[in-house]
């Protein structure tokens, strides 16, 4: 992991008015092993030269391979620790040196206490010297010692090491502005004893969101909340499955960050592939990974969670209900039809009964032709 950004607020008095300073936060850009370092342009310079550092681990010789300070100490034990401080800029520059508790945002960064807030855990084991000079274009190793407290409890405990600079500006009506801006790196102290790692899950809401295209899936969108109740840093992870689909957390490319001791985090999943049911069952797998530490850690026992959402399949509804009419329409048309069929052959029947009764009862028949005899002939003697 780089060297963290760090945002700060310190409050300044200017002459003759007490005045309440703010502090800019400074957008830190990450350079990777071969560009060398972390740097910060000082805000608020818009001439002239600019004040750029970066703050980076490192040995007695200088600037080495590690991205954050960490160690396994036992209670009461002291090791020493040295940061380099990179001066960027074209100017010399002194540098105000500070640590201070470390904790992480609802993103999941890294951040210190600002300086105004009063740290009580890892910001107050680490001594360090309050300033350093370095000049432009050159680099000043510190060193700093890290001391545990006989009665420090075991587990992780995060903390941060910051360079700044502050610069005052003018805010007219006889007032200043004073704008603080530090570079940091983190420091993490894993105090030897009994780990104890816990998981817990808050309530999970799901939501469904269907296609109108009956022919395609639609998927749940599920938020919950995970919170460390251990002792030791966690890296959230875990699957969402409901109903037809599934998914894993974090995502490929996600970047969830670690939950330190007592943080809580609120997660969403989104699982796609997801036909409607009516109502969806659903299950949520929380499996974080524990942070090894010079080799040490501990087992996690996984914690799962039911839930359910409603689905209302309405698309395929509509087309059940679409298919229903078409199909009662067709029975009707063939049974209107049969119908009509079955009148028209009871009509023909009836006519052809009618025309029979009206030639048989009451109707005397036609009396045959009365046919004459042909005349007889008489010879000539016959009278």
């Amino acid at each position: 992991m780089p060297p963290q950004d760090i945002q700060a607020r310190r409050l300044r008095s200017s002459w003759p008015v007490l005045l309440a300073a703010f502090t800019a936060t400074v957008l830190l850009g990450a350079l990777g092993p071969a560009a060398g370092a972390l740097a910060a342009p000082v805000a608020g310079e818009a001439e002239g030269p600019q004040t750029r550092w970066a703050v980076t681990p490192a040995d007695e010789s200088g600037r080495d391979q590690r991205s954050s300070l960490q160690h396994a100490l036992d209670p009461g034990e002291s090791i020493t620790e040295h940061i380099a401080v990179h001066n960027l800029g074209d100017r010399e520059e002194t540098f105000l040196l500070t640590a201070a508790d470390g904790f992480t945002t609802p993103a999941g960064r890294f951040d210190m206490l600002a300086a105004e807030e009063e740290s009580t855990d890892a910001g107050t084991w680490i001594d360090i010297v309050d300033e350093v000079t370095v000049g432009a274009g050159e680099s000043a190793v510190v060193p700093l010692t890290i001391t545990v407290p006989e009665q420090a409890e075991p587990g992780d405990h995060p903390a941060g090491v910051a360079a700044s600079v502050l610069r005052g500006r003018d805010a007219g009506e006889g007032t200043s502005l004073g704008v603080e801006s530090r570079v940091g790196v983190k420091v993490t102290t894993r105090v030897t004893g009994e780990l104890a790692p816990a998981v817990g899950v808050g309530a999970v809401s799901s939501d469904y969101e269907g296609s109108w295209n009956p022919l395609r899936p639609g998927r749940v969108t599920t938020t919950f909340e995970v919170t460390n109740e251990g002792n030791t840093r966690l890296s959230p992870a875990g699957e969402v499955a409901a109903g037809t689909g599934e998914a894993v957390f974090p995502a490929e490319g996600e970047q969830l960050g670690e939950l330190l001791p007592g943080d809580t985090r609120e997660i969403t999943v989104v699982v796609d592939g997801v036909w409607p049911t009516f109502r969806l069952p659903g299950r949520l797998h929380v499996d974080p990974e524990v942070a090894v530490l010079d080799g040490t850690t501990a087992e996690l026992e996984a914690v799962d969670v039911t839930f359910g959402t409603w689905a209302p399949p309405w698309p395929q509804l509509l087309v059940l209900l679409a298919l229903a009419m078409l199909a009662l329409a067709l029975v009707g048309g063939r049974l209107r039809g049969r119908r009509r069929l079955e009148g028209l052959l009871r009509q023909a029947h009836e006519e052809g009964r009618r025309s029979a009764v009206g030639s048989a009862p009451g109707d005397s028949p036609a009396a045959p032709p009365t046919r004459t005899p042909p005349p007889t002939a008489h010879g000539p003697g016959s009278r």
